[in-house]
């Protein structure tokens, strides 16, 4: 799709409106203009429960299944929470609007060859008395299992090539992801989250009970506790004067050092004077190349390593500072 344009519309008198006539007044060039054929298509399907579900499917331009074979694929989403599958099932984008491309978006992996899932719901639903958070895990791992397995049956992504990511409470899913269903997934990309959900005790996001009021579904949702279970390749990336209530960049460090003590593959960059969102163009771009640098490594790759190659040493890496790039060891 092109970029929408500004256009004057007259008629004669009296109102005629087979003779209107349309002045074009602007003619706003492409923002992007190698992704100016990118394909996009609303994907319509349903999880184990019966909830249906969609997502927004991108390709590169001139991409073919049939002709190209599967491609390494980007799945970026974000869970919301509902008391009703109907609502949960409403579609929430059109395939007639034009696609915009922030300067953090995961759609600017398109231009290297990667397919991007592009909000796939993650709904968690609480229906009449039930507590959405109480079924949390089991319900996000459905809706990953469900957009996963329609790429796949459509052709489009490659099993094995299949990286999670988000941000915000979307790194909080990414993780949960990989400590529940980290089979579906070769590797992560978490920015500027949560993953102690004890550090957050009088609630988060749409969680209004306390740590004290139901403790379980607290300690099963924070994926800091089930780091021992995480062995797929996990990037974390977070704001260094992050501000949000419930994501101090204290939530990274402290998930980090628990997954490297434990073995796991994972890295931890600290963006130096950022917030919550990244506003920097060095710290946007130091984003960007630690995340294309990761997914080549280990989506685009054959082969992740794993949790006991990263214990005897391969592919271990350190947290770095984004503005000297210097290297931080906390040791194993």
């Amino acid at each position: 799709l092109d970029p929408p344009q500004y256009f004057v519309r007259t008629w004669p008198a009296p109102f005629d409106a087979d003779v209107a006539n349309d002045v074009h007044i602007t003619d706003f060039p492409h923002p992007y203009p190698a992704l100016r054929h990118l394909q996009k298509e609303i994907l319509r399907y349903e999880r184990g429960d019966g909830t249906p579900l969609t997502a927004t499917l991108y390709t590169p331009p001139g991409y073919s299944a049939q002709e190209s074979g599967p491609l390494p694929t980007l799945v970026w989403a974000y869970p919301r929470e509902f008391k009703t599958k109907e609502a949960a099932g409403q579609l929430r984008d059109s395939p007639y609007r034009f696609t915009g491309i922030g300067a953090s978006s995961p759609l600017l992996h398109l231009a290297r060859g990667y397919a991007v899932l592009d909000g796939p719901t993650m709904p968690i639903i609480g229906e009449g008395e039930d507590e959405p958070n109480d079924t949390y895990v089991e319900q996000l791992t459905a809706s990953a299992r469900a957009a996963v397995d329609e790429v796949v049956r459509r052709g489009v992504a490659h099993p094995d090539k299949i990286a999670v990511g988000g941000h915000s409470y979307g790194a909080f899913m990414t993780a949960n992801l990989l400590a529940h269903a980290g089979e579906l997934f070769c590797c992560g990309i978490a920015r500027s989250g949560a993953y102690n959900r004890t550090l957050t005790p009088f609630g988060f996001q749409a969680e209004e009970r306390t740590i004290w009021q139901t403790p379980e579904t607290y300690m099963k949702m924070s994926p800091f506790l089930m780091a021992d279970r995480i062995s797929k390749p996990l990037l974390l990336v977070h704001g260094e004067d992050d501000n949000n209530s419930g994501t101090f960049p204290m939530q990274s460090e402290r998930f980090y050092s628990a997954l490297k003590g434990h073995g796991a593959v994972c890295r931890l960059v600290l963006l130096p004077h950022e917030s919550h969102g990244y506003r920097g163009r060095e710290s946007i771009h130091h984003s960007l190349w630690e995340t294309c640098n990761w997914l080549d490594a280990y989506c685009k790759a054959a082969e992740a390593p794993t949790t006991s190659d990263a214990t005897n040493g391969a592919g271990h890496v350190d947290a770095v500072g984004a503005a000297s790039a210097a290297e931080k060891d906390e040791g194993m």
